[in-house]
């Protein structure tokens, strides 16, 4: 078996194991490359296999469906195969279908029978030679769009009634592209211009944010291997989580809890944002998180952050009321925000997964309102794209809670490139705005009186 084929192989058993253990693609991704050492060009190959076959599940599996639906079940590993091969076939330029089906034939070979491999050949060169079913005969426009986008039919006809169509059709074509790398630069430590050419002398490929002033984008590289994270002078964090400690009005003294913190990107802006005049308190459930959370302050060099092994809808029995300048919640979500990131989503996701999580996000809102000084800001953020879990949530918070109040002075906080959007104290993020993940943030004060 040649390498490339190898990697292929490779492809199909994280294939696999996403689908018949739910196990998490990023996850899979980074363990089979860290056991096979790959090099970059294989690693790239992989992860485009893995991704896009993920991506693009539902609409490779409608245009198998004519080729395959009378044979008996088969093994769900030759599935795989048969949905990462004609993934290649249609999208990827690079690689001669005669070549894919060649490779997806000897792989079947070397794992099943001949007569899997015979059959592989056949309905992947029926396919070469009769093409790719229509789309046009799904006359449901949300059902097409759903199965062109490979979203579940029940999110689309969501967001479609929450959104409107026409936004809810670009956020699902831009979810199935690859995101950009984007990190945040510890600006206690270095500037954006230094660690740019710093960087570019290691040989990577950097631009700066368009959106927000202290982040930086790759083009070529990943961010977590180079010199100046090892530093310290860098995070990995998404543009649009970055928005939080701008939301949250700091000024560089108060006392921030962090409600949900791990694995401390949020914690750790904060906490440079204060430079060191305050402090930032970060709870997390698990014991390991925290340790995530703590091991990034160490390696960032900032010791204002305190970490604690606390469920925060206890937080009221740690912690005096009104004890915190500032509070964060951001809460426990769906993830519908991140979809470009975690292509698994879009298939493990339930409807009723929302309704419950509200119910979770509604507690927690509840467990942390009463620590807020008076004259104090909430801040309650998501990563997700959901009414109920975001505008709908802050609405009920506020309805039960009539001493706190919107807070429409927060636009004026935001980065100027974010402002446009803002319309009122909260902020839909969806991706196709600026790259970003679709995220929501709501800002509350907590009246004086």
């Amino acid at each position: 078996m040649t390498f490339k084929q190898n990697v292929r192989e490779t492809a199909m058993d994280i294939l696999t194991a996403i689908e018949k253990k739910q196990s998490y693609s990023n996850l899979l991704l980074n363990n089979k490359i860290n056991q096979n050492l790959l090099s970059q060009k294989d690693i790239a190959l992989l992860t485009e296999l893995t991704y896009g076959t993920l991506q693009r599940r539902n609409l490779l599996d409608f245009y198998l469906k004519p080729f395959i639906n009378k044979s008996k079940k088969m093994e769900n590993w030759v599935l795989q195969l048969l949905r990462l091969t004609l993934y290649q076939m249609i999208f990827l330029d690079k690689i001669p279908a005669r070549a894919a089906i060649h490779e997806a034939v000897e792989i079947a070979k070397n794992r099943g029978h001949k007569g899997i491999s015979g059959f592989v050949n056949a309905v992947l060169r029926s396919i070469q030679r009769e093409g790719l079913p229509s789309l046009d005969t799904i006359t449901d426009p949300i059902e097409r769009l759903a199965t062109e986008t490979s979203h579940p039919k029940w999110l689309v006809s969501r967001w479609a009634a929450q959104f409107g169509f026409e936004k809810t059709k670009a956020m699902c074509e831009v979810n199935l592209t690859a995101p950009l790398q984007t990190a945040r630069v510890n600006l206690a430590r270095i500037s954006r211009e230094e660690i740019i050419l710093l960087l570019e002398e290691e040989g990577f490929q950097i631009e700066k944010s368009p959106v927000i002033p202290e982040a930086i984008r790759s083009l070529k590289g990943n961010l977590a291997s180079s010199q100046m994270f090892k530093n310290g002078f860098l995070t990995i964090q998404d543009e649009s989580s970055m928005l939080v400690a701008y939301a949250l009005g700091i000024t560089g003294n108060e006392t921030v809890l962090d409600a949900c913190a791990a694995p401390g990107g949020k914690s750790t802006h904060i906490a440079e944002k204060l430079y060191a005049n305050g402090q930032v308190i970060s709870l997390d459930l698990h014991k390991h998180k925290v340790k995530l959370i703590q091991d990034n302050a160490n390696r960032l060099g900032l010791n204002n952050i305190q970490t604690f092994v606390l469920d925060s809808r206890k937080a009221g029995e740690r912690f005096e009321e009104e004890s915190f300048d500032r509070v964060l919640l951001d809460a426990p979500c769906s993830g519908l925000g991140v979809m470009r990131r975690k292509p698994d989503i879009k298939y493990t996701k339930k409807e009723h997964d929302i309704e419950q999580l509200s119910i979770v996000q509604q507690n927690l809102l509840q467990a942390v309102a009463p620590l807020v000084k008076k004259g104090g800001i909430l801040v309650y953020s998501t990563c997700t794209v959901d009414k109920q879990e975001n505008e709908e949530t802050v609405k009920a918070f506020l309805q039960n809670h009539p001493d706190f109040e919107e807070d429409v002075d927060f636009k004026k906080r935001m980065p100027e490139a974010i402002q446009p959007l803002i319309t009122s104290s909260d902020l839909q993020i969806f991706p196709q705005d600026f790259g970003s993940d679709g995220f929501y943030i709501a800002v509350l004060r907590k009246k004086k009186v």
